[in-house]
């Protein structure tokens, strides 16, 4: 079968799926005689529709032996298993999944014609899923750990609730695929596979000039008196977006929604702020620069003649403008520029909160304890007098009422700040004496608030977080581990 029939029923097939014809979706993808990976994969996902697992399995084997770096294929083979029931070959392909993800947050297939982004937080909530079913709480609690590092807004949520689930040792859903979603093929090859008629039918072309009963070939004539001299400026510069202007000065970005420009670079102002900035374009990408550093530019077909490239300006760039508030494409009706969304103010800063598990609130810089200690209660659920914060991981730097806020503003890098927080009730249970712990096992973790120690170290208790975790102190760093990992020495034993 040549490339132009598989093509021809791939589209075939894509269509009726479309249209909710799902049988005759498959009838035409079984037909295709060489199937690629892309195509093997989509009949696994109209197998697991049907509830058809054995086929489902046999059709994403196929996909992954045509292209072993599909890891969207392995997520799909991973969950057919886990519906099978068999966990073991449901957790190693998700393990898979996450390998072909080599360290990246997510993977978008849009390019290869499939509308679905596969997150790493969702593959890493799917292997805890496994390990659960499995009865291995603790390395499903070690996974959920690690989907935090790899979380997204979105999904937030998704990961806490598993870990909550996890902690009392329950059972949380499966993250599917939906199996509706097929990838299709290149929509510019479709478009070849339709007959054109490049010459086109002959036309009968009426003369502009009266009483014209010449029949023959002769030069084109000029039909308008005192005509313009100069040619017509070409239609695609009337329709390009903003106005055209030259960047003057290199421009180095502080902020997220800024935009990095080098002189000579032309962009397209879309908006003029009152406080001197300037919403522009620049080669698809959108941010802001000072206006200042700009210069209005003609654009004209004249303008294009005889003229060289225009040397940078030998001087000093201006002083970077203010910024009054954020501008974006949308304004109020006032005229003022809305910030854009999920984009925090200036004066924001995100703060970091290293607790069982970690999280982060945003606060305005500068603000008082009962506003930082409010924020972190009502993440939590628990009121802030059962909350203690603070500087450092051993907790030996509190920060209470009676802190001077200054201390803990003047660790803000990049809008970000570090803060360790416990309960009262886990601080309570911490003795006069210090308690050692000897480790029965090595424990490594990627985590950065997992404590790390080899066989035979010894370990000073700080808390214990729950049943099953403990936080201590090995060799000057300190962070949390599994309490199986370790024993109490006795105190006549130091």
């Amino acid at each position: 079968m040549s490339f132009v029939d598989t093509l021809r029923q791939w589209d075939e097939a894509v269509t009726c799926a479309d249209s909710e014809d799902l049988s005759e979706a498959l009838r035409i993808f079984l037909s295709i005689q060489e199937p690629n990976s892309k195509i093997c994969f989509d009949i696994g996902c109209l197998h697991l529709l049907n509830q058809e697992w054995d086929a489902a399995e046999k059709a994403f084997d196929c996909s992954i032996r045509k292209d072993e770096h599909l890891a969207i294929a392995f997520f799909q083979r991973g969950i057919t298993s886990y519906k099978k029931k068999r966990y073991e070959e449901s957790l190693a392909d998700f393990q898979r999944a996450f390998k072909a993800l080599r360290g990246n947050q997510l993977i978008d297939y849009k390019a290869l014609g499939l509308r679905y982004i596969l997150y790493a937080c969702e593959v890493l909530h799917n292997m805890a899923l496994a390990e659960a079913q499995l009865g291995d709480w603790q390395k499903a609690q070690q996974n959920l750990a690690k989907a935090l590092d790899y979380k997204t807004e979105a999904k937030l949520s998704v990961i806490d609730r598993a870990l909550q689930s996890v902690l009392k040792q329950k059972l949380f859903k499966l993250v599917e695929f939906p199996s509706k979603l097929l990838f299709k093929p290149n929509k510019n090859y479709v478009a070849e596979l339709e007959k054109k008629d490049y010459l086109g039918k002959a036309k009968v072309v009426a003369s502009v000039v009266p009483q014209d009963d010449f029949s023959g070939f002769a030069p084109l004539q000029p039909q308008i008196v005192d005509g313009p001299v100069s040619p017509k400026e070409p239609e695609v510069l009337r329709v390009l977006e903003g106005e055209p202007h030259t960047v003057l000065f290199e421009f180095i970005p502080e902020t997220s929604d800024e935009l990095a420009v080098v002189p000579g670079n032309i962009v397209f102002v879309l908006q003029k702020g009152a406080d001197n900035w300037a919403y522009v374009v620049f080669n698809e990408r959108r941010g802001l620069v000072p206006y200042n550093y700009l210069e209005r530019l003609e654009i004209t077909l004249a303008s294009k003649q005889d003229k060289g490239t225009t040397e940078p300006p030998n001087r000093e760039p201006p002083t970077r403008p203010e910024r009054i508030q954020g501008l974006t494409p949308g304004e109020n009706s006032s005229g003022n520029a809305q910030p854009r969304e999920g984009q925090p103010k200036d004066n924001m800063c995100v703060v970091k909160v290293h607790f069982t598990f970690n999280f982060t609130v945003s606060v305005p810089r500068g603000s008082s304890y009962a506003v930082l200690i409010g924020k972190i209660s009502e993440k939590l659920e628990l009121p802030a007098t059962a909350i203690t914060l603070s500087l450092d991981a051993s907790g030996q730097r509190h920060i209470d009422a009676n802190t001077a806020m200054e201390d803990v503003w003047s660790r803000v890098r990049d809008g970000h700040v570090a803060l360790w927080c416990n309960t009262k009730e886990q601080s309570d249970e911490q003795p006069q004496n210090e308690i050692h712990m000897v480790a029965l096992h090595t424990y490594e973790s990627p985590n950065p608030e997992d404590l790390n120690f080899q066989q035979g170290d010894t370990i000073t208790l700080l808390s214990r977080v729950n049943q099953d975790w403990l936080e201590g102190r090995c060799s000057g760093n300190t962070g949390i581990f599994p309490a199986a990992f370790v024993e109490e020495v006795p105190m006549n034993g130091q």
